[in-house]
């Protein structure tokens, strides 16, 4: 089978992805193998391509939002029929027995493995998941809508638990792709005020088609303070602005799994006043389960570009220089 697979970390414009022929995965103990239809492009694989996050092995193979058709089932496995749509996400593994796993916080496992870092993802014609870490996905998708659910979505869902923000509430979201273009519709289906920052006039525009109630530029204030902020820019500038734009006991929650350094803070202005700072680590099963269902419900709408799987160097390259108005989702040839 084809798979690219992350060759020389280094800027997307060096080229660190290498095609390569792969043999057809062999389903373990528990596991299915998934003939792959499409697979969303997600930033995290644009940080592992550059080499912001450290390959955990050699020659992976990226990828993280997969939609497929089951077509083998390893010893064991029953939770799934053949010819089953399944999706896989970020979390490909969680140990169960550390005290994390055993309060319902398996996010935060001691020993995990993520799928497209540690296992091979869905930049290929095949992947292989533990059948209990794969997903039923909502028939309201077709396979471009969805992919972008199963990270995009998890960690914006995610995020937004995180913010604490209440129903009715006055929330700021800074950066508008992928992520926040869902999270943002999440929200306004809980009734929020949503306000939009970014540097993206196409963006901005696309955040005022949804129902935000404002959209302008990433260091502009806010129209009015902020029971919470959601921080999707991997740039750590953006958030002493998101604090500064708090209400008294907001939150801000940073959703990324990477994040350049961020600034000095002031505590008076920054988090005086029970202001908050927190960090969203992964996503439980849980939290991916809740948030296809609410999706469906809320008829969240998922913008897309779609690209050929031969073309996933330009799709992270089109990802990296903002040339990108909400997710961009691979095509496998045959679909």
């Amino acid at each position: 089978m084809h798979a690219w697979v992350v060759d020389q970390p280094g800027p997307i414009d060096t080229g660190p992805l290498r095609l390569v022929e792969r043999p057809v995965p062999v389903p373990g103990a528990g596991q299915i193998r998934v003939q792959v239809r499409v697979c969303g492009v997600c930033r995290t694989d644009l940080h592992l391509a550059e080499g912001d996050l450290t390959p955990r092995r050699p020659q992976v193979v990226p990828g993280h939002e997969v939609v497929g058709t089951v077509v083998e089932q390893g010893p064991g496995a029953s939770r799934f029929a053949l010819g089953d749509r399944v999706g896989i996400a970020w979390l490909a593994r969680s140990c169960g027995d550390c005290r994390f796993c055993h309060t319902g916080r398996e996010n935060l496992c001691l020993d995990p493995r993520f799928t497209g870092w540690d296992t091979d993802g869905g930049y290929a014609e095949q992947a292989v998941v533990d059948e209990a870490f794969a997903y039923r996905l909502p028939a309201e998708y077709d396979d471009e809508e969805v992919a972008p659910l199963l990270c995009a979505g998890i960690i914006g869902y995610r995020a937004l638990r995180r913010s604490d923000c209440p129903s009715g509430g006055r929330l700021g979201i800074y950066g508008f792709g992928a992520s926040a273009h869902i999270t943002a519709q999440l929200a306004l289906a809980e009734e929020m005020r949503v306000h939009v920052f970014t540097r993206s006039s196409e963006a901005r525009r696309l955040a005022l088609d949804l129902g935000a109630s404002s959209a302008s530029d990433v260091a502009d204030p806010p129209p009015e303070p902020l029971d919470a902020a959601l921080v999707f820019a991997p740039a750590g500038s953006v958030v002493p602005t998101a604090l500064a734009g708090l209400d008294r006991g907001g939150v801000v929650a940073i959703a990324g799994i990477h994040l350049s350094d961020i600034p000095s803070l002031e505590y008076q202005r920054h988090l005086f006043q029970e202001r908050e700072l927190r960090s969203v680590t992964a996503n439980t099963r849980a939290d991916g389960t809740e948030l296809l269902a609410r999706a469906a419900a809320a008829g969240v709408r998922v913008t897309t570009t779609s690209y050929s799987l031969a073309d996933a160097p330009v799709a992270l390259g089109d990802l990296a220089h903002s040339h990108l108005t909400g997710a961009a989702v691979l095509v496998a040839p045959g679909t």
